[in-house]
C-alpha cells in the first residue's frame, strides 16, 4: 500500500458506463490525462450477490501521471454469464488485449475502445463521416400520440392523404391523416408502414396542443421539428438501440417521427443505405452509439469512406433488396398496398397454392440473403476489415418471411372474413370498403369500374352468359353481422360462409380437401374438419386478429369487433368497424341473438322430450 501511494497508483471498481457514454466524455478525457495501467471489463453478473443486466462493472488500475506510449493490459469478460467463468477467463488470459490509450482520442467522444484493431483507428484518422454526405434529422413528436396517431386500418382509407409532397400541400388537402414513419421493429430495406398522423392544415391541432402543453416555448418547433424535411425521401431507422441497426428507404410522401429519424442524402443514397445495413456500420454503431439510442447526434459520427468503386452494382443490389422487402411487406393485409392473399392462385387446392407460395418465399429469402452477403463483402474490403468481420448473414437477420403453414392458413381465413365483410373481394385487388357506405350496388360498381352503368341484376346475367353460376359468386354479407356458433344452427354462420367462399375461390369439387387441409394446419380440437375450423373461430380467431392488428406499444386495434355473450359460447358475432351503422346493434339483437335464443329453446325442448321418452322406456 505504501509503495502504491508512492507511485500514485489507484485501483477502482465501478459501473462500466464511464467507459463509453457520450455524456461522460469529459470524465474520460480527464482520466486519460493519467495512465490506465490495466482494466478488467467484467460486464453483468460479476458477483453472485448481484444478478441481472443492470449492474455492469469494470475494475481498473491507473497511475496519477501520464506515461507516454504506455501499453495497458485489458481483459474483456463481458460474455461470461457467471462469476466463476469470469474468474477462469481472467486467470487463463482469455480475451486479453494490449492497447495504447492515445488511440482512444481518435474516436468521437473518446470511448475506452481497448478491443479495436489498429485498422479501425486508421479509419477514424481519415476523418470522413456519414454526416459529411447526409443530414440526419429528428422528425415529428406529436406530444400526445393517443390523440394524434392511429394504426392505419382504423381510419377511413379515403381520409388518408397519400402522395403529398410538402407541408403546405396539407392546407388545401381534404385529408386529415397522413402516412407516418415511426421506426418500429427490426426490418431492413423497406419501412414499417403502420401509422398515420393527424397533420391536417399543416399540423394546426398538434402545434396548438404543443403550445398548450409547453406554454413557455416561443413556438412549437422544439417538438414539431424539421418540418421542411417532411414528405421528402430519405433513409430511416429506429432510434431505439436495443437491437441491430436497420436502415430503410422511404419515398416521398411521408412524415417521419422523432423515434424514426431520417438521413437525407443528395448523391448516391442507395450506396449509403447499403453501407448502413452492413456489419461494418454495425461495428461502428456498437462503438459510438453506446446507450439506448441510435441518435441523430451519434449516427453522423460513423465513419464513411468515400473512395467507393462499384457504385452501380451497389445501387442495383440495394434497389433489388428494397423491391424484395416491399413484396414481402405487401403480401400481408397489414400493408395498405396489399392486393390479394398470396394463397389465391390459379389452382384448385390450397395445398398446391401453399407449395407455390413456399417456393416464392424461399427464393425471395435466398436472393435477399445473397445480396446482403455480397454487400457485406464489398464494404468489408473497402474498410480493410477482413480480419475483423465476416460477410455471412444469419437467417434470423434476414428480414423477409419464409412460408409458415399455420400462420399463412390463419391469414387466409382472415382474408376470407375480410371478403365476407366486403373489405376485400377475390374479384378485385386491394381494399374495397374501408369507410365508405356499403350496398350491393356499390359493390357491383366497384366490380364494374363504371359506376351506375350496370345493375346487380345485369351483372348476374353477364356472369350467367360467361358460364358462371351466380349462386357460387361470393357477395359480401348484407347486414355486416357474421355469427359464430358452436353448431351449425344458422345457414349464414361463419363456417357456412367460409365454405361458400372456398367454393367460389377454389371450386366446389375440392371443398372437402381444402377444409381438411385447413383443419390439419390449424391443429385445433375436433372430430371433423368443420368442427376443428369452427372451434378455431370460436376460441382463437379473434385473439389472432387482435395480434395481427396491433403495434408494439400501441396495443390492440381490431377492425372486426367481437360481440360475445360469455365463456359458454352461447352467442358470438363479428361486425366490421368500417361498416358499423346506428342500426347494426339492433339488427344483431333482433335478427341473430333472438333467433339463437329460439334455436336454443327448441333444442332444450327437443332434449327434454328425448329424456322423457327414454325415462318412459326405462320404467316400462
Amino acid at each position: 500500500v505504501r509503495r502504491q501511494r508512492q507511485m500514485c497508483i489507484r485501483d477502482r471498481i465501478t459501473q462500466h458506463s464511464w467507459m463509453f457514454l457520450s455524456k461522460l466524455v469529459n470524465l474520460r478525457v480527464k482520466i486519460q490525462r493519467d495512465t490506465i495501467v490495466n482494466l478488467v471489463h467484467l460486464g453483468a453478473r460479476a458477483f453472485e450477490e448481484i444478478g441481472g443486466e443492470v449492474v455492469q462493472t469494470a475494475s481498473f488500475v491507473f497511475a496519477k501521471n501520464r506515461i507516454k506510449g504506455y501499453q495497458g493490459k485489458y481483459y474483456r469478460l463481458v460474455n461470461y454469464s457467471i462469476p466463476e467463468d469470469k474468474e477462469k477467463g481472467f486467470l487463463n488470459h482469455a480475451n486479453e488485449y494490449i492497447a495504447k490509450q492515445e488511440n482512444y482520442q481518435k474516436i468521437p467522444d473518446a470511448p475506452i475502445s481497448y478491443h479495436l484493431n489498429p485498422e479501425v483507428y486508421s479509419i477514424f484518422e481519415k476523418r470522413q463521416y456519414i454526416g459529411d454526405v447526409g443530414a440526419a434529422k429528428q422528425g415529428l413528436a406529436t406530444s400526445d400520440n393517443n390523440r394524434f396517431l392511429r394504426f392505419w386500418p382504423e381510419i377511413n382509407f379515403d381520409k388518408i392523404g397519400f402522395g403529398i409532397l410538402g407541408c403546405e400541400k396539407t392546407v388545401d388537402s381534404p385529408s386529415k391523416w397522413f402516412p407516418y414513419i415511426k421506426g418500429g421493429t427490426f426490418r431492413r430495406w423497406y419501412p414499417n408502414k403502420e401509422y398515420v398522423v393527424n397533420y391536417q392544415n399543416n399540423g394546426f391541432e398538434i402545434k396548438a396542443a404543443v403550445m398548450k402543453k409547453y406554454p413557455y416555448l416561443n413556438n412549437p418547433d422544439f417538438v414539431v421539428k424539421n418540418t421542411s424535411a417532411y414528405f421528402h425521401a430519405g433513409i430511416t431507422w429506429s432510434d431505439v438501440a436495443t437491437g441491430k441497426f436497420s436502415a430503410r428507404w422511404v419515398n416521398d410522401g411521408y412524415i417521419f417521427a422523432d423515434a424514426g429519424p431520417m438521413l437525407f442524402v443528395q448523391v448516391d443514397p442507395y450506396v449509403k443505405m447499403g453501407y448502413m445495413n452492413t456489419p461494418v456500420f454495425q461495428m461502428f454503431c456498437d462503438l459510438i452509439c453506446q446507450g439506448l439510442h441510435y441518435s441523430t447526434g451519434q449516427i453522423p459520427q460513423i465513419p464513411y469512406l468515400q473512395n467507393i468503386e462499384d457504385k452501380n452494382f451497389i445501387t442495383a443490389s440495394v434497389d433489388e433488396n428494397i423491391q424484395l422487402s416491399k413484396e414481402d411487406w405487401d403480401s400481408f393485409e397489414t400493408s395498405w398496398d396489399f392486393k390479394k392473399h398470396p394463397l389465391l392462385r390459379n389452382v384448385s387446392t390450397i395445398s398446391e397454392a401453399f407449395n407455390q407460395w413456399r417456393t416464392e418465399c424461399d427464393d425471395r429469402f435466398n436472393r435477399l440473403k445473397a445480396n446482403e452477403e455480397e454487400l457485406n463483402r464489398i464494404f468489408i474490403d473497402i474498410y480493410g476489415l477482413q480480419d475483423e468481420l465476416t460477410p455471412e448473414v444469419e437467417d434470423k437477420d434476414v428480414t423477409v418471411r419464409k412460408a409458415d403453414l399455420q400462420r399463412d392458413i390463419k391469414s387466409l381465413l382472415s382474408y376470407a372474413v375480410g371478403c365476407m365483410f366486403g373489405r376485400y373481394s377475390t374479384y378485385k385487388d386491394g381494399l374495397l370498403f374501408a369507410g365508405e357506405p356499403y350496398s350491393l350496388q356499390a359493390f357491383v360498381d366497384k366490380m364494374n369500374e363504371r359506376p351506375e352503368t350496370i345493375s346487380a341484376e345485369e351483372l348476374e346475367r353477364a356472369y350467367r352468359n360467361e358460364g358462371i353460376v351466380v349462386d357460387e359468386m361470393f357477395f359480401p354479407d348484407a347486414d355486416n353481422v357474421i355469427p359464430i356458433t358452436d353448431e351449425e344452427y344458422l345457414d349464414d354462420d361463419i363456417v357456412s360462409r367460409l365454405c361458400a367462399w372456398l367454393k367460389a375461390v377454389y371450386g366446389a369439387d375440392t371443398l372437402e380437401a381444402n377444409l381438411d387441409y385447413i383443419a390439419k394446419a390449424l391443429g385445433n380440437k375436433g372430430s371433423t374438419s368443420r368442427e376443428i375450423i369452427r372451434n378455431y373461430f370460436l376460441n382463437d380467431f379473434f385473439k389472432d386478429h387482435c395480434q395481427t392488428y396491433s403495434v408494439t406499444g400501441s396495443g390492440k386495434r381490431p377492425i372486426y369487433w367481437l360481440f360475445d355473450s360469455g365463456k359458454q359460447n352461447g352467442f358470438k358475432a363479428l361486425v366490421y368497424l368500417h361498416r358499423y351503422t346506428p342500426d347494426t346493434i339492433g339488427n344483431l339483437r333482433i335478427d341473430y341473438l333472438h333467433k339463437m335464443q329460439r334455436v336454443y329453446e327448441s333444442e332444450i325442448n327437443r332434449m327434454q322430450d328425448m329424456m322423457a321418452v327414454s325415462y318412459t322406456h326405462l320404467t316400462l
